[in-house]
């Protein structure tokens, strides 16, 4: 649950904020001056001040100006409410980093829609601030997988460019993308535990070869779901082998029962996986690996992100 630090003067109006936010389902953290919100930022460490301009005790161009001399007020987002709107006013607002200005009078709505809008821009800066780090043990753990199957050197890359293209295009949101690039890069981590020469072997595998590839996604999720900055990708680890007319595996899920990670990614790995060299064939043309994905819609794949994929996908 977000914390919102709401800092005003006027009682009346403080009480008004606080039962819109709430209803909204936020925690709410009031204060009547910018000393007392102050105390409390430190404290309480909120997701997002919320502050009047004209106050007693300290104004709300002194309280923001102490909370970004704070490490931990560096970052978070600060809304001021003022009914002044010379340029001036807002120019010094700018200048001392606030993040958005609402002025008074205004409706409830205004106040919800710049409450949500600034808290959904930190939760995208944050997770694309630890992005960078995680990608770096990511691809590290991705290159281990390649090194022990040759034949799908560049397979992760390519799926990846793959994923996050068919993704864009279908507008899934940035948060939900960032973490598809994870679960891109990681859907064969479970292939560890594979012994080479079957992930190498150019005959038909056996039926004891076969029961074990299959068990890759579910060791590659069960290796995520102990990770916390990774347990959002299980679902394109587990489900990537999942077929729409249920005959995938591991857990033979039918249709938009398959989890929309999985239906994407199903695509995109088939897609790669026609068009390179492997063990088991040799590769097919883009045209001809697209002509596949065509036949089959709605029967191994999600027909909707086919089309998609069909229509632009550049040769």
């Amino acid at each position: 649950m977000a914390r919102i630090l709401l800092v005003e003067d006027d009682a009346s109006l403080l009480e008004v904020m606080r039962c819109l936010l709430e209803a909204e389902g936020y925690e709410v953290c009031p204060a009547v001056n910018g000393k007392k919100a102050l105390e409390e930022f430190i404290k309480t460490r909120p997701s997002l001040v919320v502050s009047d301009i004209m106050m007693p005790e300290m104004n709300g161009y002194e309280l923001l100006e102490a909370v970004r001399l704070l490490p931990e007020g560096i970052t978070v987002p600060f809304l001021f409410l003022s009914a002044r709107t010379e340029r001036s006013d807002i120019d010094r607002a700018r200048s001392l980093g606030v993040d958005d200005y609402l002025f008074k009078p205004f409706e409830a709505a205004e106040l919800t829609n710049a409450v949500r809008a600034r808290l959904d821009r930190r939760r995208v800066t944050e997770l694309f601030d630890t992005r960078t780090a995680h990608l770096q043990t990511v691809i590290m753990l991705a290159n281990v997988i390649e090194t022990r199957d040759p034949y799908t050197a560049g397979h992760l890359e390519r799926v990846r460019r793959l994923a996050l293209s068919l993704a864009f295009a279908l507008n899934w949101n940035p948060e939900d993308i960032a973490i598809l690039e994870f679960g891109a890069i990681l859907h064969d981590i479970g292939k560890i535990v594979v012994p080479s020469q079957v992930l190498k072997k150019t005959a038909p595998l056996t039926k004891e070869e076969w029961v074990l590839m299959r068990q890759h996604p579910v060791i590659g999720a069960h290796m995520l779901e102990g990770v916390d900055h990774l347990k959002a990708a299980v679902p394109y680890v587990l489900h990537h082998h999942e077929w729409w007319n249920g005959s995938g595996y591991p857990s033979g899920l039918k249709g938009e029962l398959i989890p929309r990670e999985g239906r994407l990614l199903a695509i995109v790995d088939a897609f790669d996986a026609m068009t390179t060299n492997r063990p088991y064939h040799s590769s097919m043309s883009a045209v001809d690996a697209l002509d596949e994905l065509a036949r089959y819609r709605g029967i191994y794949f999600d027909p909707n992100m086919v089309d998609t994929f069909l229509q632009t996908y550049k040769l």
